[in-house]
Parts: C-alpha cells; structure tokens; sequence
C-alpha cells in the first residue's frame, strides 16, 4: 500500500470540498447553502471545511474560481481548433453564452458571486481568467488584420460586459436554452461592429 503525504491528503480534501461546493451552492445558491451541507456532501467535518477555506465566502470563490478554470478550459480548446482569431474569437463568445445554459454556472458565477464576493473581486477574479482569453483573441485579431487596433483591454471589458449581460439575460430566463441562439445571433452582430 503507498502511503500519501500529508500535502496529498489536504489537496484531496481541498478537492473534495471545491466538488461539493459547486454542485450545492449551484444547485441551492449562497444563501441556502450551508458549511455543514458542503462538509457533509464532501464527507470531511465542518471543522476541516473551515480548516480548509476559513469560512463560507472563501469556500464560494474557490468553487467560482474552478468555474471560471473550466470554462478557461473550454475556451482554450475552441481556440486551438479554429485557426481563423475571428472565428476563434466568435465561437468563444458563443461557447461562453451556451455555458450560462448550465444552472450552476449561472447560478455561482452570474447570480451570486456580485454580491457574495463584490464586483471590483469578481472582476479581478475574471481577468485572470475569461477576461484573460478573450484580451488574447482581440490581440490576434488585431495582429491578422482582423479588428483594428486600439485600447484592446478596454475593448475585451467592453465585449466581456456585453456577454455578462447576456448571460444574465439567460439566468433570468424562463427558457434559457430557447432564447440562447437570439442572444448568440445578437453577440454576433455586436461583434461584428469591432471587425475591420
């Protein structure tokens, strides 16, 4: 039997409670979802919950944070699929707007984490990563000659909030799945008015 150190153990549990707390706070939200609910479904105690993440609000980022990594992941591979940036940077906004169908993401990532986390973190949170892919599709664009040149990380924030609003508009969607390719088509066409 190989023994794990105690760095793998604690990695393990930190994983453990991550797993649980997307699925419970994007199953119920922050608000009706408690440490104990997390440490249970991650079959840890409540006292390594808190050992772990030191309360309830470190917990929430780092399930937003893996949020934000997968759809990262998601993101990345769409871009090393399509050789065209523009393309590339088309099916990005679009792979963004079909994972707000996902009600976890929606619910921790566009719903809760404004006001559990504040927005100035949520943003910051962000740029490391969505934010962070789209600035590199722009300056792609822009270096193929597919967009013109300018303030490009204030046009990713332009281009990010836009997705945002649409995402919420899907959060509050009665039918989010129905209204997605309306939403996508408009993404389109505001994408097309920041093309040379």
């Amino acid at each position: 039997m190989i023994r794990r150190t105690q760095a793998e153990r604690s990695d393990e549990t930190t994983a453990r409670l991550v797993r649980a707390a997307r699925e419970l706070f994007g199953a119920g939200g922050y608000a009706e979802t408690s440490i104990d609910a997390i440490a249970a479904a991650a079959g840890v105690t409540k006292g390594a919950a808190y050992h772990h993440f030191g309360g309830k609000v470190a917990l929430f980022r780092a399930a937003f944070v893996a949020e934000l990594e997968t759809v990262d992941g998601e993101l990345l591979k769409v871009a090393a699929e399509e050789p065209d940036p523009w393309a590339a940077l088309r099916r990005g906004c679009h792979t963004f707007l079909a994972r707000c169908l996902d009600a976890g993401f929606r619910q921790i990532v566009l719903l809760d984490a404004p006001s559990v986390l504040g927005w100035e973190a949520v943003r910051e949170i962000e740029y490391e990563h969505m934010l962070r892919v789209l600035l590199g599709g722009l300056r792609l664009a822009v270096a193929e000659g597919q967009a013109p040149d300018g303030d490009l990380p204030v046009r990713a924030q332009f281009v990010f909030g836009a997705l945002c609003e649409a995402g919420m508009l899907l959060a509050r969607s009665a039918d989010p799945a129905a209204d997605l390719p309306r939403l996508a088509a408009e993404a389109d066409r505001f994408l097309e008015a920041l093309r040379l």
